[in-house]
């Protein structure tokens, strides 16, 4: 059987990468691990996983009469996860419509077999992978991203890494 490593995510427009970019640039030299290409920075709302190719219509058909009302995400921090050893932007606040809108895509996803991650949501954007611990730093401006759609997305393995592909807004 043929699958996709697969999950929903807030893809960003290249406006919003280059002013998240410029926001990290200065605390990159504090930061020390694999740095993510900016290409595939995004918010991910809901890990699929593996998920059989012959089912992705079902799939997106199951989230295409999700509607929610366009909202704004302010990342405010940069901070290290060591469960996945991450660097990432951090949003100190989950706004209610992004929490809604996580939760109807979860239960949308759940009657095709996807177990969505237990877990309390927390929006972030992944600066480096295989990162050292450092602490947790507020950025020396905040900056607020508009979203107001979402799309799936497939991790497709590439020499040196992955590349996120999106398939469907």
């Amino acid at each position: 059987m043929i699958s996709r490593r697969l999950f929903f995510a807030i893809w960003l427009t290249d406006r919003q990468r280059d002013a998240l970019r410029d926001v990290v640039r200065p605390l990159l030299s504090g930061i020390e691990g694999d740095f993510v290409d900016r290409r595939n920075w995004h918010v991910t709302l809901v890990f699929i996983g593996e998920f059989p190719e012959k089912d992705l219509a079902l799939l997106k058909s199951a989230v295409a009469d999700i509607r929610f009302e366009p909202f704004r995400l302010r990342f405010d921090r940069a901070g290290f996860w060591p469960r996945p050893k991450i660097a990432c932007l951090e949003a100190a606040v989950v706004p209610d419509d992004l929490q809604l809108l996580v939760g109807r895509i979860r239960q949308a996803v759940e009657p095709l077999g996807v177990r969505p991650e237990e877990h309390s949501y927390r929006p972030h954007v992944t600066i480096a992978r295989r990162a050292k611990t450092f602490t947790t730093q507020r950025l020396a401006r905040a900056i607020e991203l508009q979203c107001s759609d979402f799309t799936l997305v497939e991790t497709v393995s590439v020499p040196g890494g992955v590349q996120y592909r999106p398939l469907k807004q």
